[in-house]
């Protein structure tokens, strides 16, 4: 029996879950065992119960509509201290970068969900994260524990109950960057496996990311977050005019906590502290 759990958020898209992530997870050697789909009403999860082969997970939980408030509920649903690997439905495959031009497929998932554990808990962190953007030009093959957006669409955490943890319910976009920094500040740094990528589709039909109006509600959460965090967070314009943030390349609180020796280390495998031991969930 493993020590972690997967979330998935799911909404309208049950035959794309089927094909991609929970095949994906299937052929990763992760065990139906652990596998939560989250749906947003009774109604989805009718039609999920019909439509997904029972061998693929544990169990459907109804939750809530919209993608922050689901990953809240999914914070409040399994027991603190428990290990929770948070990933979206459409995740085809788990890469790693090999050379500055090619991506190699990652055959054992359950065995890097649990190298990631091992990782924050050596390092006293609670949130794992992977490189935003499919590119291997653009990545690195090194992790790091310094500030750094790590993308809602997969990660990993030692959950806790913790209301300081949650992003504003009062932006619709950008909620995972205001989620890296909270952690940040809470924790003194964020680990991110910069050499892993997935392959998904960002704002597919359906989901509980698609919202109407982007970029006005990319312009509200890119304001609402430099406004709140002027020393973290800065605002720039693609050509299109959408707005985006930029996390500032800082050690912040690492300094204050005494924790700057962890920034920008290459990490090997460790064993799990005792005051983080992981948790089955319900």
């Amino acid at each position: 029996m493993s020590d972690y759990v997967v979330a998935i958020p799911s909404y309208k898209r049950q035959d794309i879950l089927i094909q991609k992530t929970l095949a994906m997870l299937k052929q990763g050697k992760v065990s139906s065992s652990v596998v939560y789909i989250f749906v947003a009403n009774e109604e989805e999860k009718g039609v999920y119960e019909k439509a997904v082969p029972k061998d693929l997970y544990h169990k459907i939980v109804v939750g809530v509509v919209g993608i922050t408030n689901q990953r809240r509920f999914i914070v409040e649903y399994f027991k603190e201290n428990q290990y929770v690997v948070s990933i979206d439905d459409d995740v085809e495959r788990i890469e790693k970068m090999n050379g500055p031009t090619k991506l190699v497929k990652i055959s054992n998932v359950d065995h890097f969900f649990k190298t990631a554990y091992s990782d924050i808990v050596k390092k006293d962190l609670y949130i794992w994260g992977i490189y935003p953007v499919r590119n291997p030009f653009f990545m690195k093959p090194k992790v790091t524990t310094d500030l750094k957006f790590i993308i809602g669409t997969m990660y990993g955490f030692i959950n806790r109950h913790d209301k300081g943890l949650q992003p504003s319910s009062s932006i619709k976009e950008k909620e995972d960057y205001e989620q890296s920094i909270l952690y940040f500040l809470k924790d003194g740094g964020v680990l991110r496996y910069n050499n892993i990528t997935i392959k998904t589709k960002f704002h597919g039909e359906g989901g509980l990311g698609k919202v109407e109006g982007r970029f006005e509600n990319n312009k509200k959460a890119s304001e609402y977050l430099n406004k709140k965090y002027p020393d973290l967070v800065s605002v720039f314009h693609r050509k299109n005019g959408m707005s985006e943030v930029r996390l500032r390349r800082t050690m912040g609180k690492l300094k204050a906590t005494g924790k700057a020796k962890a920034a920008n280390k290459t990490l090997s495998v460790g064993k799990p502290s005792k005051n983080k031991t992981m948790k089955k969930a319900k």
